[in-house]
């Protein structure tokens, strides 16, 4: 008899989409690595859970990278939900373009535009 892998039981705090504030999203994004994340995980194929933490390659230490997902995390940007021992990592994209109309793709425009230019990734 074979057993499924247990689901974890641990949950991580989001706010709700009436918490998320105008000003923790800019300032949450404001940051090049936390725009970095928001581009690969805006660049995901619908219908997926989200990319784990490994898979976003950021030049940073294993604690710093740790800081910039809660920054996102908490400020709505991002929902990070545990499957097994990883840590999944989706846009909330849905909320964010509830609240603000227009503003993630106007950015993720913006900071595409700039990584060309600049040929940063």
């Amino acid at each position: 008899m074979t057993t499924a892998a247990p689901i974890s039981t641990r949950a991580l705090d989001h706010p709700a989409r009436v918490e998320i504030r105008l000003e923790g999203v800019l300032h949450a994004l404001s940051d090049p690595m936390r725009l970095r994340v928001v581009r690969q995980l805006a660049g995901c194929e619908p219908g997926l859970d989200g990319l784990s933490c490994s898979q976003i390659d950021l030049p940073v230490t294993k604690s710093t990278s740790t800081h910039h997902f809660r920054v996102l995390r908490e400020s709505g940007v991002i929902q990070q939900i545990y499957r097994g021992t990883a840590k999944l990592n989706g846009l909330r994209r849905d909320d964010l373009d509830a609240l603000f109309p227009g503003l993630l793709d106007t950015i993720l425009t913006a900071a595409t535009a700039q990584a060309e230019r600049t040929s940063a990734p």
